[in-house]
């Protein structure tokens, strides 16, 4: 099976005037999620160390079982917004913003209005601390039934796609494109990006790897004037994954 990356991405949407003088700066990524983005678990490391070009940095604030509520009480959002101030002034910053794997949980104490609200807060504060938020739907899981994934996420996708619409944000659909180099590879070749055995939401190192690569060139695809620029290429990964073919 081969698709491309670029064939389920929306026309490139226009630069914000309040950019376009600045693209040519560096970025600072600050990288704010569940333990699909964590160390230990996630793209985020892997992001911030394969696909960042020199002279431009970031940190990943991903947080194991982390919820859009769990994330601010516990303090993990106020360290974000705290290095946006840090850096705003010397790089372009960029928030990415991806959660739903444990919103959705019935222990959680987050509904889906619920989520959609905190997503909404989460690009309203950063934008007003002086960085660019990006929405990011949930990286998929990896279980298969029927020979297909299953779409367990359907729900916390389509509520990050509305809050970035109606708010005319940023935003990549990670899930969209995790799940079709899933179904492409088949669910042996999945089963070697686990972390452990049996674990089919977390990742390991070149699992992190390869999402964090999906995540770079959804960026770049659809924001190439921002991104491209301040992106380290890896024209064999991507080609692999656009090919539909396990890496």
């Amino acid at each position: 099976m081969r698709f491309t990356l670029l064939s389920f991405l929306p026309a490139a949407l226009a630069l914000p005037a309040a950019l376009q003088s600045h693209t040519n700066e560096p970025v600072y990524w600050l990288l704010a999620g569940d333990s699909t983005t964590a160390t230990n678990g996630g793209w985020g490391d892997a992001f911030l160390a394969t696909t960042v070009a020199e002279g431009s940095s970031g940190k990943n604030y991903g947080h194991s079982g982390a919820t859009t509520k769990s994330f601010r009480a516990g303090g993990d959002w106020g360290k974000v917004i705290d290095e946006v101030g840090t850096h705003k002034d010397d790089y372009r910053v960029y928030v990415t913003i991806q959660f739903g794997h444990n919103d959705q949980k019935a222990t959680s104490g987050v509904t889906l209005a619920d989520y959609k609200t905190n997503l909404a807060n989460f690009a309203s504060e950063a934008s007003s601390a002086g960085a660019t938020p990006i929405l990011v739907t949930p990286l998929t899981r990896r279980t298969f039934s029927g020979g297909k994934v299953v779409e367990n996420l359907i729900n916390e996708t389509a509520a990050t796609i509305e809050v970035a619409e109606a708010n005319s944000l940023h935003w990549i659909n990670l899930n969209e494109a995790s799940t079709k180099y899933v179904n492409a590879i088949g669910s042996a070749a999945a089963d070697k990006y686990n972390l452990a055995s049996g674990d089919r939401t977390h990742v390991n190192e070149w699992g992190g790897a390869v999402f964090a690569r999906i995540v770079s060139d959804l960026l770049v695809g659809k924001y190439p004037e921002e991104f491209e620029s301040v992106t380290k290429k890896n024209e064999t990964l991507s080609a692999l994954i656009a090919a539909g073919t396990a890496a």
